[in-house]
């Protein structure tokens, strides 16, 4: 415990102290160098720390993961494309991508349906309730992944007799229903949309916020337009606000997709992978940690890297767009 603190003291210290403290120092170095030369060598000065600490420590592993995918489970002798025919082959691997699809659809499909209906009816409240509904909703982004798992494990948590301690289960119970093993119903993946649950509710929020900023930026006059023309409130939603605040559902689908193809936390926390739940991130601690195929965890590395990294570049292009516009 001592030493967790006293590595959490040091890192304070590097980051509140240490960083100012180089920079000034190097600024300071560049005063010293002539004109010319100093107004061409300073933007490379103080970039060339954090340029330096992403090749250490983004560049070089990435690298390094690659090269490992092309040797055997134990990182030493090469054995080319062999890793990747086993993973590809894997039976058990298929239905993890097939969990990761399931979720890929779903979930960012739900957040945003869920953060823009939240966010169009709390901005027709008065101010003071439009602000309590919104941090009520909000409220789960303040929260670890691994915390709101826990929370929702009491929310599923069975009991083969006796009292349900379980929320889920006791208001089942309550209307007459037999007490279910929530997180082990396998049979339609509905394990799997329970799991989907817990990171619609965290990230349903960030998805309010965002869209909420864009329809308030919706000019008014074209909404008043619009009821002069005739058009209903539903109409007004379809046909004037969202396509008005698509850039900004866009960037959010891509963010939350983001975050459900690195999603571990809430697999790990709530089965373990176990009841048919087990998605590609779960997948790699499997390989890494339990199995020590290194080779093998290295290949669904680099699969979700080459997946996640264009959802990346079109999230930036897409949040640059809305930039543009505003």
């Amino acid at each position: 415990m001592i030493y967790k603190i006293l590595n959490a003291l040091i890192v304070v210290f590097v980051g509140v102290v240490g960083v100012p403290v180089l920079y000034f120092a190097l600024n300071a170095l560049v005063n010293r160098i002539p004109g010319r030369l100093r107004t061409w060598l300073r933007p490379y000065v103080f970039v060339g720390p954090a340029l330096a600490m992403v090749g250490v420590f983004l560049v070089y592993p990435a690298v390094h993961t690659v090269i490992l995918s092309f040797r055997d489970r134990f990182g030493q002798e090469w054995v080319g494309f062999s890793n990747y025919v086993d993973v590809a082959t894997d039976a058990s691997m298929r239905e993890v991508v097939f969990n990761n699809i399931l979720w890929i659809v779903f979930v960012p499909t739900l957040t945003v349906a869920i953060g823009l209906a939240v966010a169009v009816l709390a901005d027709r409240l008065k101010t003071t309730a439009e602000r309590v509904v919104k941090s009520v909703i909000f409220l789960p982004m303040a929260i670890s992944f691994v915390g709101a798992s826990t929370i929702w494990l009491f929310v599923y948590a069975y009991r083969p007799s006796g009292e349900q301690i379980g929320l889920l289960n006791a208001v089942w119970t309550l209307f007459g229903g037999e007490q279910q093993a929530w997180t082990q119903l396998s049979a339609g993946n509905l394990n799997d949309f329970l799991l989907m649950v817990i990171m619609i509710w965290l990230q349903a929020g960030f998805a309010m916020v965002l869209l909420s900023a864009a329809i308030k930026n919706v000019p008014v006059e074209t909404l008043e337009a619009a009821r002069i023309d005739g058009c209903n409130e539903w109409q007004i939603f379809w046909q004037v606000i969202v396509p008005q605040v698509r850039a900004t559902i866009l960037v959010v689908l891509t963010t939350v997709t983001i975050f459900v193809l690195k999603i571990f936390d809430v697999v790990y926390v709530m089965t373990g992978g176990n009841f048919r739940t087990d998605i590609v991130a779960n997948r790699f601690i499997t390989e890494l940690l339990s199995a020590r195929n290194f080779g093998a965890a290295a290949v669904i590395v680099v699969a979700l890297l080459m997946v996640t990294v264009p959802v990346m570049v079109l999230n930036i292009r897409r949040f640059r767009e809305e930039e543009a516009t505003r």
